[in-house]
């Protein structure tokens, strides 16, 4: 197929997978300087990026899913996002993703000037608005600014699941809250982000501070009482991890560093206080290679799991499919000094075959960690969950739980979930028939999510995960990743949805069940000693947030979230649901999909709840809002606190 030809589905595929990953996917370089007036997108500009998408795109997107027969048009094996959806990113998130993101080799037959015309086409104004996230352009500074106090006693929620073992459990005390407490929250403050940037790492609390990142690629550090705004960083690129504070001794001093990951695979270290940055460690220069799953610290080290999303661009027979492998690191956090680094895929790549156009294809490749890891100080091990293979024979360490020891990075063991899911970008049932894809496409049931880890009254230790195939999988840490049991959340799956969007983000766990929620809209307990599904509640999708057809938007897709006998989960719908722990019943609901005044006077509307669960301290909620994500979700910009009337 020529260029020209081709050029038609390179543009609808950027497109989706600008839409479908929150806006920017891979915005791997500073947007176009900013113009000295935003002013209105002019009718010249409008008509060219209109002509262009009515040219290359609109026989994708303009009918992504007809009422008639509510068929989605799929790209890349998901949905293709409306123009609807589409209209709602920012110019730079699309500029971005036709240009430096992860679509950019299929981009390439575009010219500079179609790609900012049809940016600008949706964005509807000018490139160039991303300085904007600057806090020096908000309103509400903080008064003051007191130093992070050492040994502190505030409550916090530190990190993605909140203690080594990812249990997204927060106990009564440091909650601040109870399940009495639940039916009487009210928003307290609203905290918008600029330019329409989305948020998928949720917010770290600790000593009174609310530090989190952006779309924009800014981090910022808020008052949690007040939602003032004591400080930002702008980083290289978007930033999608939750952030990390801890302790470290840096020059012999003590000092409170907070970490996070950006979409160029860079962890930064910036001052806790001030916002400087400490030290910045790039962990892979490839393009396609990002942090996704936040930092974890323990004894000194920082524990970080690499991505990549090179799949995505294994469709294009152009390209010299594959060679990215994911990656576990741990790095010295006073210096960020790389102290080892494991590949989850030991073999390196080596040329196999060539496709019917003569391009070299390479394997073995995949096996992305795409989510925070868990530490086992009893055993000296560090766990994660690692994605799909991108070329056939599928690893053995894909779709897996692995084990790694702490200090030297060795693998300890590997349990596998699904053997022969080799499923790169594109290679579907529909997908083209080349040497670039498997004979026999898997169906990308990676795992998504960290596992928890959770010690039982007999004394009994359990790992658990779920793989995106609705199966939760326990395995004995001890015995070396011995099967426990598995249970099959698949009941009730939504057809019409992809299948390997059935659980992402994560569960979490209290002493006696795990709680998984998915994308056939429904969040279930499994009782931990044994596996057997407690309670499975469908949760019904608001009608006031209509998908494409007019259908409700349906889906329960957010990392939950457990305070003592309440569960909080979030749905695509954009509500927010408080759920009894013993039998699924509602306790409360807020719906964040709407517009909201805010303490920063940057214009905010909420949208999907899609990867951040709610974070829960010192008697406040907080939750992002807004994830556009694996989906035809709606875009937001806003971070909300609640306390109780």
């Amino acid at each position: 197929m020529t260029t020209e030809r081709r050029r038609p589905i390179i543009l609808a595929a950027v497109l989706f997978f600008a839409a479908a990953h929150g806006g920017s996917l891979g915005a791997q370089q500073q947007p176009p300087p900013a113009q000295p007036q935003q002013a209105p997108v002019g009718p010249m500009a409008r008509i060219l990026g209109q002509s262009l998408f009515n040219k290359h795109c609109a026989s994708c997107h303009q009918h992504a899913m007809t009422a008639e027969n509510q068929t989605p048009v799929v790209i890349g094996g998901r949905p293709a996002p409306t123009t609807e959806t589409l209209g709602q990113l920012t110019p730079e998130a699309i500029y971005a993703t036709l240009t430096t993101g992860d679509m950019v080799q299929q981009a390439q037959s575009l010219t500079d000037t179609e790609k900012r015309a049809i940016a600008e086409f949706f964005g509807g104004r000018p490139l160039g608005a991303a300085d904007a996230g600057d806090s020096s352009h908000m309103t509400n500074h903080c008064a003051s600014n007191p130093g992070v106090i050492e040994g502190t006693d505030a409550p916090e929620w530190n990190g993605w699941g909140n203690d080594l073992a990812n249990t997204r459990f927060q106990y009564s005390f440091p909650a601040g809250l109870t399940a009495a407490d639940i039916p009487r929250l009210k928003l307290k403050w609203a905290f918008g982000l600029p330019s329409g940037g989305e948020t998928s790492g949720q917010p770290a609390i600790v000593d009174g501070r609310v530090f989190f990142g952006d779309y924009n690629s800014y981090a910022y550090s808020l008052d949690m009482n007040t939602g003032c705004v004591a400080w930002s960083f702008h980083a290289d690129a978007q930033i999608r991890t939750a952030a990390l504070v801890a302790r470290v001794i840096r020059n012999g001093k003590p000092a409170w560093p907070v970490f996070f990951g950006d979409k160029k695979a860079n962890v930064y270290a910036l001052d806790a206080t001030t916002g400087t940055l400490l030290w910045k460690r790039n962990l892979e220069s490839r393009l396609l290679s990002h942090i996704t799953g936040a930092p974890v610290y323990y004894k000194g080290r920082l524990y970080v799991g690499l991505a990549g999303s090179e799949e995505i661009v294994s469709s294009d027979p152009h390209y010299p499919c594959c060679t990215y492998r994911g990656s576990l690191t741990a790095l010295d956090a006073s210096t960020g000094a790389v102290i080892w680094k494991t590949y989850t895929i030991p073999d390196e790549p080596r040329p196999t075959k060539k496709n019917s156009i003569g391009t070299q294809l390479w394997a073995p490749a995949g096996a992305s960690i795409w989510t925070t890891p868990t530490i086992d100080p009893k055993r000296g091990a560090i766990y994660v969950g690692t994605g799909n293979a991108f070329t056939e024979p599928a690893v053995k360490t894909s779709d897996a739980i692995m084990a790694f020891d702490l200090k030297t990075g060795k693998v300890l063991w590997s349990y596998q979930a699904l053997a022969n899911d080799a499923s790169p970008g594109g290679c579907g049932p529909n997908g083209p028939r080349d040497a670039q894809c498997p004979e026999n496409p898997g169906p990308d049931w990676d795992f998504s999510n960290s596992p928890i880890l959770q010690t039982l009254k007999s004394g009994k230790r359990v790992l658990v995960a779920a793989h995106k195939g609705a199966t939760v999988v326990a395995v004995d840490p001890d015995r070396d990743g011995k099967l426990l049991w598995t249970a099959d959340l698949s009941a009730g799956r939504d057809t019409s949805a992809p299948v390997q969007v059935q659980i992402m983000w994560g569960g979490a766990a209290d002493a006696q069940n795990v709680y998984y929620d998915t994308r056939a809209g429904t969040v279930a307990a499994i009782r931990l000693t044994d596996g057997k599904i407690v309670w499975n509640r469908a949760i019904d999708p608001s009608p006031a947030h209509p998908g494409a057809g007019g259908r409700p938007r349906k889906g329960v897709e957010a990392a939950l979230t457990v305070i003592p006998g309440v569960l909080f989960a979030g749905g695509w719908d954009g509500v927010l649901h408080a759920l009894s722990t013993d039998d699924g019943h509602e306790l409360w609901q807020f719906d964040t999909a709407r517009e909201f005044p805010t303490v920063n006077g940057v214009a905010a509307h909420g949208g999907s709840l899609g990867a951040p669960g709610p974070v829960i301290a010192g008697g406040m909620l907080f939750v992002g809002s807004g994830y556009v994500g694996t989906g035809n979700g709606m875009p937001g910009n806003v971070l909300l606190a609640f306390s109780v009337e």
